[in-house]
């Protein structure tokens, strides 16, 4: 009896809280300072592929309503060459587009990065400071519960010390 005594003692005395906090981390993302810079400079990217994607979609327009036009006329061997050149057109077209979007989201990611170790620096310096075990993310409902006892929103504190 006095072994179980002592038993639950010990476990009483070596039971801790933990304490954790959590954040939206888009929220808090998308609230820093130079998340508005890095968008802005990312849209300007993305318009100017956009544009040029238009004007080799316009050229690529041109010349197919030329060949159309004239290809009754052609003599097999032109028709021949004019539709090699319109299929090297089109598949220069849908490479380009594809290395636009592979290079605009290297951009993006690129861009991103610096803003996410920003934000993981205040996170580790904000959880060593308030004894936080982890800091969760709330984003897209991956905490369905929590213990609010045991849980502090810092939401708003990762805000203030981002700005």
């Amino acid at each position: 009896m006095a072994l179980m005594g002592l038993v639950s003692y010990a476990q009483q005395d070596t039971v801790s809280v933990v304490k954790y906090g959590y954040l939206s981390h888009d929220e808090v993302f998308q609230s820093m300072p130079e998340y508005a810079t890095m968008q802005a400079n990312l849209q300007m990217l993305r318009e100017k592929y956009e544009a040029e994607q238009k004007r080799v979609e316009d050229d690529f327009n041109k010349k197919y309503e030329e060949f159309l036009d004239g290809q009754a006329g052609f003599p097999k061997t032109i028709l021949q060459k004019r539709q090699s050149e319109l299929q090297e057109m089109l598949d220069k077209n849908i490479a380009f587009k594809k290395e636009g979007q592979r290079l605009l989201s290297q951009a993006e990611d690129e861009a991103k990065a610096p803003l996410k170790q920003r934000l993981a620096t205040v996170l580790a310096k904000l959880g060593a400071e308030r004894g936080y075990a982890f800091i969760l993310n709330t984003d897209g409902n991956a905490v369905p519960w929590m213990n609010a006892a045991m849980a502090e929103d810092c939401t708003e504190i990762v805000k203030s010390l981002l700005e």
